[in-house]
């Protein structure tokens, strides 16, 4: 993946947890000067959640948030080991409440745990989302999920896309409540908008950046 352009503010430190069955990325952003910091995704393994927790706890950092970009089970499925680390309130868009809270809707009953989690903040979409040293913007992008949420830092050129973009791929449809005439749209009127040197952070596999999507990705349009 290429860097962001020259003239970007890079303060900001990503860490990718993948450690799990999955391959779902589990982020923790974090502004290390200011010793702000959210999780994205809560998939983890019980090794990555210990690892995270460790960081946490060496570099003083104050977790404002867990920020999830879907509700589907292998992207919360450790929110309730992280709620131990940290009191961070979770955060979804509002569209999403029903699957985090119906183990059926997000299939966690059908891998033999029945999880049930409750956000404690709702997402419309549009928010500038201000946690200290953290600043997220939340871009609603349904498709996958019907409350899809993509996190855009602009100022350091990164964005956080969940199950919505993945590296030369998007998310799949054929899940209950996925619509690919919904997904495409996301991708092409919001994340494609962005800058070609954001960055791409997504839900599973390797980071890319926008303008790699623009060109390569066989799903979009331009």
């Amino acid at each position: 993946m290429r860097g962001p352009a020259e003239g970007v503010c890079l303060k900001m430190t990503v860490k990718t947890f993948a450690n799990n069955e999955m391959g779902q990325n589990t982020y923790l952003y974090y502004d290390e000067a200011a010793g702000d910091a959210v999780i994205i995704d809560a998939g983890c393994s019980a090794a990555d959640r210990d690892e995270i927790a460790r960081i946490i706890k060496d570099r003083n950092l104050r977790v404002h948030a867990i920020l999830l970009t879907h509700g589907h089970f292998d992207h919360i499925l450790a929110v309730p080991e992280i709620r131990q680390i940290t009191p961070a309130r979770v955060c979804c868009h509002e569209s999403e409440a029903p699957l985090l809270e119906n183990p059926a809707l997000n299939f966690s009953a059908f891998f033999g745990t029945a999880l049930s989690v409750a956000p404690e903040r709702l997402l419309r979409g549009g928010e500038a989302l201000d946690f200290g040293g953290v600043a997220l913007k939340a871009l609603h992008t349904p498709g996958h999920t019907p409350g899809g949420v993509c996190f855009y830092d602009d100022a350091n050129g990164r964005v956080f896309t969940g199950d919505t973009l993945f590296r030369e791929s998007i998310g799949r449809t054929d899940l209950p409540m996925g619509n690919m005439q919904d997904l495409l749209g996301s991708v092409e009127k919001t994340l494609l908008t962005l800058p070609d040197r954001v960055a791409v952070y997504p839900g599973h596999g390797l980071a890319t950046d926008i303008g790699h999507e623009r060109r390569h990705n066989p799903f979009t349009k331009r």
